[in-house]
């Protein structure tokens, strides 16, 4: 994998219209690549549904038309939780190479082997189909991601030792989560002798606006560092992981992160003790643990835009609480065009698609209680 640690996560891009993934800026994204490339970065991150399906699509636009093919390294994924038959598979991933505009991928993944996409994987063989396709050099290095427990990645590797790599949720917050394992699926990883791609380093924006008393330790210790900074560099800063992957929503953000990690420094034991400070104080501030990756939309039988409803139930949270609320006004106008968090049926589609595994129709209620008064 590339020396520089810091990956260009293409599932966050600049938007022309909030409300539309699908509407991704081209134009600042193309400004965005080439800083990342002119930096010395190479690694670019996709999948097949991100941005409403155009994010291999401004792959093609802002990097493969624009760069030479030997100056970037391209990694995506094999949807596994959308595969209806074996046959798909090599239909999707032809599409893929024509989206991408490549004649074969760095790194190729299975996407999101928790249990039930795992156990649509050996059903289609999937595995063999990706080992397939590295044989006919369309493909460099296979690997998977994954959002489940530390049991079922020792299951999945023991299985497929042919894996070369496994990407995995770690960021400081989620590190002794018992939920999300961070710590004890790159372990796992570590056993078997995997290196491992880090995404959600910054766990969807979170871990980038903290609480002031986080913000006030932080940078007590760092004055310069910015508070992202602190989640990537936590997350690379473990042996054997080989790239963080960085959502970036703008090019200030880009320059940034390519700002500290140009010459990246391994976290000192004083700065991992700070990171477990911060976590105490998260832990009392934040209320529901979403990373907006939007999985739980997608099947949603009364279209509520879930991430978009818990970000704001967050900021309503954390904030100082005043007779105006921001939150409040924002909640009326999603649910003019969505429905809204009272709609809701219970059918528990959405936690089954969580990779969180968060207890969604239970906050749905708390939206409910603190937006629909």
């Amino acid at each position: 994998m590339a020396t520089k640690k810091l990956g260009f996560g293409f599932m966050r891009l600049p938007l022309l219209d909030s409300d539309e993934p699908g509407s991704i800026d081209l134009e600042q994204v193309k400004k965005m690549v080439d800083a990342f490339l002119v930096r010395g970065f190479t690694y670019f991150d996709t999948a097949w549904m991100y941005h409403a399906f155009k994010s291999e699509l401004a792959v093609r636009e802002t990097l493969v038309k624009r760069h030479a093919r030997d100056t970037f390294t391209l990694a995506t994924k094999l949807p596994t939780m959308m595969l209806c038959s074996e046959e798909e598979q090599e239909q999707i991933f032809n599409q893929q190479l024509e989206k991408c505009g490549v004649d074969y991928f760095d790194y190729y993944l299975l996407h999101n082997l928790g249990k039930e996409n795992y156990e649509t994987a050996e059903r289609f063989h999937s595995f063999a189909f990706v080992q397939k396709k590295k044989k006919e050099g369309k493909i460099r290095h296979v690997g998977f991601s994954f959002h489940d427990n530390a049991e079922l990645l020792d299951e999945i590797l023991t299985a497929h030792p042919e894996a070369e790599f496994v990407q995995l949720q770690l960021n400081y917050l989620d590190w002794d989560n018992e939920s999300i394992q961070s710590r004890k699926c790159y372990e796992t990883a570590r056993r078997h002798g995997k290196p491992v791609v880090v995404m959600e380093p910054i766990k969807g924006g979170t871990l980038a606006k903290l609480p002031e008393k986080a913000e006030r330790l932080l940078r007590a210790a760092e004055p310069d560092m910015t508070t992202p900074s602190w989640a990537i560099r936590f997350a690379a800063s473990h042996e054997g992981v080989r790239m963080v992957l960085s959502g970036m929503s703008d090019y200030g953000q880009l320059m940034d992160n390519t700002d500290y990690m140009q010459d990246f420094k391994p976290f000192t034991a004083e700065e991992f003790a700070l990171v477990k400070q911060t976590v105490n104080i998260l832990n009392e501030s934040i209320a529901v643990p979403c990373t907006s990756c939007q999985y739980c939309v997608k099947g949603c039988q009364k279209n509520i835009p879930i991430p978009k409803y818990f970000a704001l139930y967050n900021t309503e949270m954390q904030s100082i609480k005043l007779p105006f609320s921001a939150q409040s006004v924002y909640y009326r106008n999603f649910s003019q065009r969505f429905a809204k968090a009272s709609d809701c049926i219970g059918c528990r589609q959405c936690e089954r698609a969580c990779p969180q595994h968060i207890e969604i129709t239970k906050w749905l209620k708390e939206v409910v209680k603190t937006f629909e008064k």
